[in-house]
């Protein structure tokens, strides 16, 4: 079925392929700040406050920095920011739509706390907000869906990182030196590329019809959680995800219950960049738990270097995750009830 065109075609009107094909070009994205300057006070921590997408955006940045920045950082995946917030804090607020309400909840909120403050969107209330405040503000394009803005985003918060002096430009550069390997690498999961020869038809084919968990590591947990929104929202499938080693020490164990024939399939999502142990809790676990849960499909990150193999799991989430969509003959694209749910909270 994934190497008929007409099937593709039919299951996929609205060109999601087309969409995971080119989202290569966002690690080039060209971010310009309005409102840049900031009156240079002494930082004293981070918070970035985004849900779903746009927080996948700021897991990943921590990461990246995870070495280099020498100020904590926290993510705020709600309503309310931590009370610490103040004059010596950067609140990155980042919402694809700008209309996020719980984003605009922290955006006010660190006003109010006379925090140093940024934002990211495609417009929207939190464009409003930045103008009338004046505060510093990257614009997203609008040209994708929020899940496949990801790359778009991160480009927008390691530009104000870099603003704000909390960042090397050589990594916001580093991610635009990818685009030609991205590139190449996607034109290998392709819709014309045959199933015999295409990865993410391969892994899609393995995984339908069944739940998936994505396990990652310290590095690369942030790319489980993107298998996990882009199967919830591509495919319409439930999906979960975790991480090593924090798996070894509660969910290890529940997988050793029964029903023995258990109706998930589990990926695990591997950097050679990991630390060593955690690299040797992937297969302790997996060879423990044989017999007790389906064995894990290992996924091995390409590159050379975490970004690197951070945007290249990431690509590959939303190629795999549209053919499972395509394989449940469901739009790929749409999220209905997501909207419907927005504006039914209102």
């Amino acid at each position: 079925m994934l190497d008929d065109q007409n099937v593709l075609a039919q299951r996929d009107r609205q060109g999601a392929l087309e969409v995971a094909a080119h989202l290569y070009t966002q690690a080039n994205y060209d971010v310009v700040l309005e409102y840049a300057s900031n009156d240079k006070r002494p930082l004293t921590s981070v918070v970035i406050a985004g849900m779903g997408g746009s927080a996948l955006a700021a897991d990943i940045a921590k990461v990246l920095l995870k070495d280099t920045l020498t100020i904590p950082l926290e993510i705020v995946k709600g309503y309310d920011l931590p009370s610490y917030v103040n004059a010596s804090t950067l609140v990155i607020a980042s919402s694809h739509s700008g209309n996020t309400e719980e984003t605009v909840s922290c955006l006010n909120q660190a006003i109010e706390a006379g925090a140093q403050v940024a934002v990211t969107a495609t417009g929207g209330k939190l464009h409003d907000i930045a103008v009338a405040h004046e505060i510093m503000y990257a614009n997203m394009p609008h040209d994708t869906q929020p899940r496949m803005a990801v790359f778009y985003n991160l480009r927008c918060i390691l530009r104000i990182l870099v603003e704000f002096g909390l960042a090397d430009r050589a990594l916001y550069e580093d991610v635009a030196a990818h685009e030609s390997w991205l590139q190449e690498e996607s034109a290998r999961w392709g819709k014309e590329v045959s199933v015999d020869q295409n990865y993410a038809k391969q892994l899609a084919l393995i995984a339908v019809g069944k739940t998936p968990v994505f396990y990652g590591g310290a590095l690369t947990a942030p790319v489980a959680y993107k298998w996990k929104i882009s199967w919830n929202e591509n495919a319409k499938n439930v999906a979960f995800w975790n991480f090593y080693s924090e798996f070894n020490h509660n969910e290890f164990l529940g997988w050793t219950s029964h029903p023995i024939e258990k109706p998930f399939v589990i990926f695990d999502l591997r950097s050679r960049l990991e630390h060593p142990q955690i690299l040797k809790r992937f297969e302790l676990s997996d060879r423990l738990l044989s017999g007790m849960r389906p064995a894990a499909h290992v996924v091995e990150l390409a590159g050379d270097t975490l970004i690197q193999q951070t945007l290249w799991a990431c690509i590959l989430a939303d190629f795999v995750s549209i053919y499972v969509a395509i394989l449940n003959n469901v739009d790929p694209t749409q999220v209905d009830l997501i909207e419907k749910f927005k504006r039914e909270l209102v």
